[in-house]
């Protein structure tokens, strides 16, 4: 009996030391929009899906900052960071305005689609000359596009059963 004391014991100690934790990841420090001089800013709000971006636009260097990060440290996809500098290409201003950004609910896509949209009116809003190149673009019309919802007796929005036929 002491031997089997001793080796489930030893089974205890083994598993103690397997389920040690391990080095928590140090924690980013995110920004709140209050901490940031927002002096002279403009707001605008941008949606897209299920994405709200609450947009701060402010006379700089083309600084943009998500959540209290960086872009390229937010949205690390190419893409995504694309999308949100277009309003900034298509009116020549790549250089003349910091963002600040809050966004909240959905996926990455449509925050950044939701930044997007939050830039061009805070743009529009700056600077009423540019409304015709943001509009011609597409920036300022909210994408309405959304999820369809499931209906009752499909398996989800547009997805039946499979039919039998005996």
């Amino acid at each position: 009996m002491t031997e089997a004391k001793k080796t489930t014991t030893a089974k205890k100690a083994v598993a103690t030391k397997k389920a040690a934790p391990k080095a928590a990841k140090p924690a980013v420090k995110v920004a709140d929009v209050k901490d940031v001089k927002l002096n002279n800013a403009t707001y605008a709000t941008g949606k897209r899906k299920d994405s709200v971006a609450r947009v701060y636009l402010v006379p700089g260097k083309g600084n943009i900052t998500v959540n209290g990060l960086a872009m390229c440290e937010y949205f690390r996809r190419p893409v995504l960071q694309m999308i949100i500098a277009q309003p900034f290409a298509v009116t020549k201003r790549e250089t003349a305005y910091d963002i600040v950004a809050m966004v909240q609910g959905g996926g990455l896509s449509g925050q950044a689609g939701a930044v997007k949209h939050g830039i061009s009116k805070a743009l529009e809003k700056v600077e009423p000359e540019l409304r015709g190149a943001l509009k011609a673009a597409g920036f300022l019309t909210r994408d309405s596009r959304t999820v369809e919802r499931k209906h009752y007796g499909f398996r989800k929005a547009r997805r039946s059963t499979q039919f039998s036929k005996r």
